[in-house]
C-alpha cells in the first residue's frame, strides 16, 4: 500500500488519527529522501541478477554437454562458472542487500537520507568494480580461490566502493531519532561492519602478504562460509525481521530470543568454515572447532526460526494475499532447512560421503537463493511502490515469479542433493571407476538444468514487472496488489 505501511483498523479518537497522519508524512518524506540511490541499487541489481542468469544457465548446460561452444576461450566451463558465481555474489545478492539496507536504516532511523552521494558514489564504483573483475575472469585473469576469482585490481574498486557506503550506514546510524535500537538494525549494522573485516582479511592473507600452503585453502573456506553467514545471511536476516512483522501488523514475538539468536549467531557463526576441509592437512583442532562452531549455530538458527514461526503464528492465512509475505515466509523456512543442512554435512560421518559432490553447490544456493534471494524479492516487493508511488500492475506476473523460483530453486537442490550423495557413495565404492561415477551423475545435471529454465522464466517475468514500476506504468491505487480477492472486513487488510 502506497500510504500507510500498518494494517486498516478502525480510528480511534482525533488524537490516534492526527499522530497517524504525522507518521505517514513522516514516512512519506523519509521514502522520498531514499528513491534514488535505492532504485539505483535496485536496477543495478536487477541487471546482475538477468546477466547471472544467463550465465548460470550456460555453465549448467556444460555440466552434462561439455562440449558445447567449448571452441569458445571465454566461454568454457573454467571461466564461465566463476563468473556466474561472482556475478551472483558481488553483482545482484550485494547490490539487492545493500538497496533494501538503505531503505531499512532510513525507516528504522526515522530520518530523511544523509549525504546521499556517497551511496550514489559508492554504488557507481561498485558496479564499475563487478565489470572489472567480470572482465579479468573472461579474459582468463581469475585469482583460483572460490567466491574471490575477481582479480586484485577490482577488489581494490570494490573495497573503495564498500568503504563510501559503510561510511554512509555509520552516519546514518549517529543521525538516529528515538532510543530503542531494533533487532533489524542489529543485523544491518553487523553486516556493514562484518564484511569490510572478512573481506580485508581474505584479501591480505591471500594477496598481499599470503600465508603458504595449505593455510590458502583454510583462508578461502572461512571467507566462503563467513562471506555467506555474516554478510549476506545478517542482511536477510534482518530483512526478515522488520518485514514479516511489518506486513501482519504485529510485533515480533520475542526481543529476549531475537537477541540471543543475534549475539550466538555473531559469535558462532565467525568460527565456520574449515569444517569443509575434513580429513584435510590441517591441525585437528582447527577443523574440529569448525565444526563445534558450526553444531552450536543450532542455537542461533532454532531461535531465530522459532520467532518467526510464533511471529506468525494465527497469521499464516495471510500467505494466500501478501506476495511479500509470501517470499519472506518462503525464505525463513528455507533458512531452517540452510540450517539443517549446514550442520549435517559438518559431521565427519557425513562429509566422508558429500564433502567433494554436489551437495556443497547445493548447500550454497539453498543460502543464497532460497533463503537470501528470496527475501530480497520480498522486500522489493514491498518497498518499490513505497517508492515509485504506484502499486504493482498484475497480481498473476507475481504468482509466476513465486511459483516459477519456489519449484526452480526447489527442484535444483533436489537434483543436487540427490545427485551428490549418488556421486558420494559411488566416490566410496573402490570397484567403480571415475567414469561411472560421472555417468551416474548426469541425469541429476540434466534435472538441474531444467530448474535452471524455471528460474530463467521467474527472473524475466520479475524484471519485465520491475521496469513496468519504473517506467511509471504501475497501478494507481491506493491498496496493495493482493495475490487474491480480500475479504472487505478490517481484520483481513494487510500492508502488503
Amino acid at each position: 500500500m502506497t500510504s500507510t505501511d500498518i494494517p486498516l483498523k478502525s480510528p480511534g479518537s482525533v488524537t490516534d488519527l492526527s499522530a497517524a497522519e504525522v507518521e505517514a508524512v513522516e514516512r512519506a518524506l523519509i521514502d522520498a529522501s531514499t528513491r534514488v540511490p535505492v532504485l539505483m541499487f535496485y536496477t543495478s541489481a536487477i541487471a546482475w541478477l538477468l546477466l547471472w542468469t544467463v550465465l548460470a544457465f550456460v555453465a549448467s548446460f556444460k555440466m552434462h554437454a561439455p562440449d558445447w561452444l567449448s571452441s569458445v576461450s571465454f566461454l568454457t566451463y573454467g571461466r564461465l562458472r566463476p563468473a556466474a558465481v561472482n556475478v551472483m555474489l558481488y553483482g545482484w545478492a550485494s547490490m539487492a542487500g545493500m538497496g533494501t539496507a538503505i531503505w531499512l536504516m532510513a525507516r528504522l532511523c526515522r530520518t530523511t537520507l544523509r549525504h546521499p552521494l556517497l551511496l550514489v558514489t559508492g554504488g557507481a564504483f561498485w558496479n564499475f568494480g563487478v565489470v572489472l573483475g567480470l572482465i579479468g575472469i573472461f579474459m582468463g585473469d581469475s585469482t583460483g580461490y572460490q567466491w574471490l576469482e575477481f582479480p586484485p585490481y577490482a577488489a581494490i574498486v570494490l573495497f573503495v566502493a564498500y568503504t563510501l557506503i559503510m561510511s554512509w550506514a555509520v552516519l546514518m546510524f549517529s543521525f538516529r531519532r528515538g532510543d530503542p535500537m531494533y533487532i533489524t538494525q542489529w543485523y544491518l549494522l553487523g553486516a556493514f561492519l562484518w564484511f569490510p573485516w572478512i573481506y580485508l582479511a581474505a584479501q591480505v592473507m591471500l594477496f598481499l602478504t599470503p600465508v603458504q600452503g595449505v593455510m590458502q585453502a583454510a583462508v578461502n573456506w572461512w571467507y566462503a562460509n563467513n562471506l555467506l553467514f555474516l554478510w549476506f545471511g545478517s542482511l536477510g536476516l534482518g530483512t526478515a525481521y522488520y518485514m514479516i512483522p511489518k506486513v501482519i501488523g504485529r510485533p515480533v514475538y520475542s526481543y529476549h530470543l531475537a537477541a540471543i539468536g543475534f549475539w550466538t549467531y555473531a559469535f558462532f557463526a565467525s568460527w565456520t568454515g574449515m569444517q569443509r576441509l575434513i580429513d584435510g592437512p590441517f591441525p585437528a583442532w582447527m577443523v574440529t572447532a569448525s565444526i563445534a562452531a558450526m553444531i552450536l549455530c543450532a542455537i542461533p538458527f532454532a531461535t531465530v526460526s522459532l520467532n518467526h514461526h510464533l511471529t506468525m503464528r494465527g497469521y499464516f492465512g495471510l500467505l494466500r494475499y501478501s506476495p511479500t509475505l509470501r517470499f519472506n515466509i518462503f525464505g525463513a523456512m528455507s533458512f531452517t532447512a540452510f540450517a539443517i543442512v549446514g550442520v549435517l554435512i559438518s559431521l565427519r560421518s557425513v562429509a566422508r560421503y558429500v564433502q567433494f559432490t554436489e551437495v556443497s553447490v547445493a548447500y550454497s544456493h539453498i543460502g543464497l537463493y532460497a533463503f537470501f534471494s528470496m527475501v530480497m524479492f520480498g522486500a522489493m516487493y514491498y518497498i518499490m511502490p513505497r517508492l515509485v508511488g504506484r502499486e504493482w500492475r498484475y497480481a498473476s506476473l507475481i504468482k509466476i515469479h513465486f511459483w516459477a523460483s519456489a519449484y526452480g530453486i526447489g527442484l535444483l537442490t533436489l537434483m543436487l542433493l540427490a545427485g551428490g550423495f549418488v556421486q558420494g557413495l559411488d566416490m566410496d565404492d573402490p570397484t567403480l571407476a571415475f567414469t561411472e561415477t560421472t555417468q551416474a551423475l548426469l541425469p541429476y545435471l540434466r534435472g538441474r538444468s531444467i530448474a535452471g529454465i524455471l528460474l530463467t522464466v521467474a527472473h524475466f517475468v520479475f524484471a519485465y514487472h520491475f521496469v513496468l514500476m519504473l517506467l511509471g506504468l504501475g497501478r494507481t491505487a491506493s491498496v496493495p496488489t493482493f495475490l487474491n480477492p480480500v475479504n472487505p472486513e478490517p481484520e483481513d487488510a494487510i500492508a502488503h
